[in-house]
């Protein structure tokens, strides 16, 4: 029951959000779309820019949450916050498959590891990680000192 009442308040934000995004011209009395009287062209373009890309930032959150299960989305979450580029790569993915329709239902945390397996093995970013200890020679060691004495 709530599936269908998130799914009708989703429908009618995103019908206000497409009726405020593209005010047609004969509301703004007869001025062509994007100018405000009373406003010069391009002021205030900063604040249209910001306020379309939160929204489109709020609809791609909706539709991650609406694909991921709890744990997928805390996994990846943890993710973005260590490699952001590689969380916002795999967003994009996820967003482009269920657009496509590839995807049917939720995607659970272990589908998410082996989407970020195929990943690296696409991207090739296999990286073994090499320690090396260079260690320096003293003239005079302490220790030496120490264990003479034994």
């Amino acid at each position: 029951m709530e599936d269908d009442d998130l799914a009708q308040i989703r429908a009618k934000r995103m019908a206000e959000l497409r009726g405020s995004a593209a005010p047609s011209g004969a509301a703004m009395g007869g001025l062509p779309a994007g100018l405000v009287p009373g406003k010069a062209p391009g002021a205030g373009s900063g604040e249209n820019d910001t306020e379309k890309l939160a929204q489109m930032e709020e609809m791609r959150r909706t539709m991650l949450v609406q694909l991921l299960d709890n744990s997928a989305r805390e996994r990846l979450s943890r993710i973005s916050i260590v490699k952001a580029e590689k969380a916002r790569a795999v967003e994009d993915l996820l967003l482009r498959m269920a657009q496509s329709g590839q995807l049917r239902g939720k995607i659970s945390e272990n589908m998410l590891i082996d989407l970020l397996e195929q990943l690296n093995e696409q991207q090739g970013t296999k990286v073994e990680t090499k320690i090396k200890i260079n260690r320096r020679a003293h003239d005079s060691d302490s220790d030496e000192d120490l264990l003479a004495g034994l």
